[in-house]
């Protein structure tokens, strides 16, 4: 029979693990799905891990491992994909804000032949205005910088054992899960779901951590901002040319007024456009800088006996 790993990144979720364990079995089990449950703590500061170590001795299906410090979500996402050992892969958010029904309807897709069943969200939940606001500009100014349709996809995924293999030989080290997954390609599918309301605890993700996210995995996954650089600069020097030709016909026509407050403007604009290039590229210099080194992605300190 075929069997299921289902990898729970999970920071600081002590509180959440028994009834995320729980209502994810409960539905496998009804499905009659072979499965196991493999939650990641990422350096987590409460109880998540020694939770998961207590579950783990009552049922061997709930296997855990523990970071030795914060790595990210991405570092989790790719240590329970390196450690998992089903037949297909499913990531979920510990949670429960992806609804463990929809499993059943993503492993019934992969039986019927689909390699990367990819979770796409038909609403969003509750949130406040503002945020919606926020949540469609990032997404579609990531989504026209990596040719990708971003805004409804998310982490919640199933994947065939053919592309987490593909995936786990990227030698990478920052990685962005939700955009390699269209990458690799292999036969795909899609289902809709409704995020749902946390149950317990608060979100884990602040504004500023959302931020650095989005800049993180652009830049990891696409040079488009390195290209937009180049059109910055000829827009700037056509408007150059333009402004150049205009101040010589003035001067002959003795039209030519002075123009300090014109120059100043200039010199600000150009000037901002140049430290902003110079940003962009020194952020990929020092994602070049990290690659080089060669650091792993993630150091596990401890893990559950089963696992």
């Amino acid at each position: 029979m075929s069997h299921l790993t289902v990898v729970i990144p999970s920071y600081n979720e002590e509180e959440n693990i028994e009834s995320t364990a729980r209502a994810i079995g409960e539905v496998l089990g009804e499905a009659n799905i072979e499965y196991d449950l493999l939650f990641v703590s990422d350096g987590s500061k409460d109880g998540t891990f020694a939770r998961v170590v207590e579950l783990s001795k009552k049922d061997d299906r709930i296997k855990g491992l523990q970071f030795s410090r914060n790595f990210g979500k991405e570092a989790a996402i790719f240590a329970g994909l390196s450690k998992s050992k089903g037949d297909c892969v499913a990531v979920i958010d510990c949670d429960l804000q992806h609804p463990p029904a929809t499993l059943v309807q993503m492993y019934r897709l992969w039986e019927d032949g689909y390699e990367v069943i990819e979770g796409i969200k038909s609403s969003r939940g509750k949130e406040s205005p503002i945020h919606k606001l926020f949540v469609s500009i990032f997404y579609g100014i990531m989504s026209s910088l990596m040719k990708i349709d971003m805004n409804s996809t998310s982490d919640f995924k199933l994947l065939d054992r053919k592309a987490v293999n593909a995936l786990l030989s990227l030698n990478e080290s920052n990685t962005f899960f939700r955009a390699l997954s269209f990458w690799v390609g292999f036969k795909s599918a899609s289902v809709e779901y409704d995020v749902q309301e946390r149950t317990k605890g608060k979100s884990k993700w602040s504004f500023s951590g959302l931020v650095k996210y989005a800049i993180s995995n652009t830049t990891s996954f696409t040079t488009a901002p390195l290209k937009i650089i180049a059109v910055v600069g000829f827009i700037m020097v056509i408007f150059s040319i333009v402004l150049g030709v205009e101040t010589l016909v003035n001067y002959f026509l003795h039209i030519a007024v002075e123009g300090f407050t014109t120059v100043i403007l200039l010199l600000l604009m150009i000037g901002g456009c140049i430290m902003v290039s110079l940003g962009i590229i020194g952020h990929y210099l020092g994602r070049i800088y990290e690659e080089v080194k060669g650091r792993p992605r993630f150091i596990i300190r401890d893990e559950t006996d089963n696992l």
